[in-house]
């Protein structure tokens, strides 16, 4: 049996992947976050290894407060690259297979068309660049990895877009959201799902692979807000605004849909209209 050790186990994706472990029986679960690990100290990442001795490892770990790591670039460093550096080398000499979650932040959105593997990314900001040096030290540092990038994530776990707007329109406040960034939503229970599809066609994967998963279609926050203020049948205002009306410290890409043709191909699958898996989620929760 596959001896399955998922890191950042209480993050969006990792709480989507223990809710999963609950019935599954296919792999030996071994969960770990913060407190008991933290990955940016190496000799305890190192024992972690040694102890858990897994087969495969889903790193769900990052640091992701995009603005903030403007101001702690460190710490974002620390997380995202440094830590992913170690993780692969401890993967690659123990012979596990790591699949390891980056983002659409990777390109610079100046592009129209959906953005496939082949794109070179151009990451700008502290979190972008820190994350794509990241996935530089999996294909420098390992020979048999997938790397994920996704999008826009979602769902009933930790703190996100959706919970964001599903609080503000039961309260009846007025949004203004951009309209003017586009990508795709990505519900976390749907990338779980395709992340131990990953784990079980891991033979197929030869070297270092990277794929692109987000649901499927194209929306911009403001239609992605509209969505769920209709669902739930908020009677909160929203505006549409345009970026440049939201001063951030970090950029964000205007234009971020994935393509995903690749992973649907490699894994054979079929991926959720974004609007689908939206009113799945929701009716779960």
């Amino acid at each position: 049996m596959t001896k399955l050790w998922v890191i950042g186990a209480n993050g969006q994706l990792g709480s989507e992947l223990r809710e999963i472990a609950k019935n599954n029986k296919e792999f030996d679960w071994v969960f770990s976050d913060l407190p008991e690990l933290d990955i940016c100290k190496g000799e305890l990442l190192k024992k972690a290894f040694k102890d858990i001795k897994p087969n495969a490892v889903i790193n769900a770990a990052a640091y992701t407060a995009v603005d903030l790591a403007e101001n702690e670039a460190e710490k974002a460093y620390a997380v995202n690259t440094n830590a992913v550096a170690l993780l692969a080398e401890l993967c690659q000499t123990n012979k596990a297979f790591l699949v390891h979650l980056s983002t659409d932040f990777v390109f610079d959105g100046k592009r129209s068309q959906p953005y496939h593997e082949e794109v070179a990314a151009n990451a700008v900001g502290t979190y972008a660049a820190s994350k794509y040096k990241g996935e530089i030290e999996i294909l420098l540092g390992n020979k048999h990895a997938a790397i994920i990038r996704t999008s826009w994530l979602y769902g009933k776990f930790g703190q996100n877009f959706m919970k964001t707007i599903l609080e503000k329109g039961r309260k009846g406040e007025k949004l203004q959201v951009v309209f003017d960034q586009v990508g795709t939503p990505t519900w976390s229970a749907d990338l779980a799902q395709v992340v131990l599809e990953m784990v079980r066609q891991s033979n197929k994967v030869k070297g270092v692979e990277l794929f692109h998963y987000s649901n499927e279609g194209v929306a911009s926050w403001y239609d992605f807000a509209w969505e769920i203020l209709t669902m739930t049948g908020s009677k909160s205002q929203l505006t549409a605004v345009e970026s440049k009306d939201f001063q951030r410290p970090a950029p964000r890409p205007a234009y971020s849909v994935l393509n995903k043709k690749k992973i649907k191909m490699f894994l054979g699958i079929s991926i959720p209209y974004w609007k689908d898996s939206l009113k799945k989620c929701m009716e779960s929760m």
